[in-house]
């Protein structure tokens, strides 16, 4: 599907985005196949490898439905209680006018001059620079930002993270969002619990338990050579599991990459300030870890500086990268790295305390009037009454 434009590369990502989901789905089926696989092995040892996958994917048809309900009743809780673990998670607590007019006036604006409803406003409690929205439908959609962004960021600047955010919304990012953390979550939670399993079996099955159905299976798949299917099956479920799960990982960071660059852009369009965004990016690049936190939430954020190895698992790109679009299609500029005004007052006592004490101490003053601090009968000072032509001096 060829993209031109933003409006257009929306509906290319979403359309890119659903196909993604359903890949998911059918991930869950995979690891349905594993277990079922893994089961088979356990069941009838000696077979043949045909005979294990044979029998595998007529369980695979038969748990379906079930497979099916359970991930979908996973979704329906998740649907109707994740702000609440996301709250539990984070402490965002919701605020009001009267708590926060100057960031409940900067949201509002912004929903006004656009015709987007409000959503719920957020702040908790850390010295982080972060924001995330949240939400699967009109009634929970939420925009949490840390108080460590309020005191780091100017209005420009935070208006441009809050336009980030409901572009977010906007978008429908963050319902794909939740989602595919939902569905990948019930992908890694499937794949630990069958590999689980395995290792179990397999530890407590050694040597008398696989053998034992050995002469009672009288099936003409079995295999002559003692067991070398049952291992070949066994490879595969559990590289089947493990490609599942990678999958999973790799399809949500998928989603959450292709979509920062879009609501860097869309924050753009909101506020006509392409400069603010670009210096809220570089305030919050590095200092955006938000404690406690799981991956789930992190991804959900404006930074995850959160890292996987050769950049494979970054679920954002990366700062320069999108200070980089900003700067070649937004027409912004950049002032590289900047340091926080905190930061900087300390590097300056730091500077003027190492500075102090390496200079000497400041001269004692001297002179015919003053014997402050000097020892006595050192010339120039007064150390006792001197004589005069007049009398002695008092």
């Amino acid at each position: 599907m060829a993209a031109y434009g933003l409006y257009t590369h929306i509906a290319s990502n979403k359309f890119r985005s659903m196909l993604l989901l359903a890949g998911l789905f059918l991930l869950i089926y995979v690891l349905v196949f594993a277990g079922a696989l893994v089961a088979e092995v356990v069941l009838n040892s000696g077979a043949s490898l045909n005979y294990y996958l044979t029998r595998a994917s007529r369980d695979l048809i038969a748990a379906l439905p079930y497979a099916t309900i359970v991930a979908a009743v996973w979704i329906v809780i998740a649907y109707f209680f994740h702000q609440n673990m996301i709250d539990a998670v984070t402490g965002g607590e919701s605020v009001t006018r009267q708590q926060q007019p100057r960031l409940y006036n900067l949201l509002e604006n912004l929903c006004i001059s656009r015709g987007i409803p409000m959503p719920k406003l957020k702040v908790m409690d850390s010295p982080a620079l972060n924001a995330f929205a949240s939400g699967l439908n009109r009634r929970q959609y939420s925009i949490t930002v840390t108080s460590g962004l309020l005191k780091a960021l100017n209005d420009q600047e935070i208006e441009a993270v809050l336009g980030h955010e409901l572009t977010h919304i906007r978008n429908g990012d963050v319902q794909l969002m939740v989602v595919a953390v939902i569905i990948a979550g019930v992908v890694g939670f499937f794949g630990e619990l069958f590999f689980r399993m395995f290792t179990n079996l397999s530890w407590n099955s050694s040597g008398s338990g696989w053998s034992s159905s050995r002469s009672s299976s009288s099936s003409s798949d079995r295999d002559s050579k003692g067991g070398g299917g049952a291992v070949l099956a066994i490879i595969i479920a559990v590289a089947l599991i493990l490609l599942a799960w990678l999958l999973s990982q790799v399809v949500k960071l998928a989603l959450s990459r292709s979509r920062e660059l879009l609501a860097d852009a869309g924050s753009v369009e909101l506020t006509k300030n392409p400069d603010a965004m670009i210096t809220a990016l570089r305030k919050i690049e590095n200092r955006g870890e938000l404690e406690g936190a799981t991956s789930a939430v992190m991804e959900l954020c404006v930074d995850n500086p959160r890292e996987g190895f050769a950049d494979l698992f970054a679920t954002h790109p990366s700062v320069d990268a999108r200070v980089k679009a900003l700067v070649q299609f937004a027409g912004g500029r950049d002032p590289g790295p900047l340091a926080l005004p905190s930061e900087t007052a300390s590097e300056a006592d730091e500077i003027q305390e190492s500075a102090s004490e390496q200079l000497p101490p400041p001269p004692v003053p001297r002179g015919p009037w003053s014997d402050a601090g000097a020892p006595a009968g050192v010339p120039g000072t007064r150390s006792a009454p001197s004589d005069g032509p007049w009398g002695p001096h008092r």
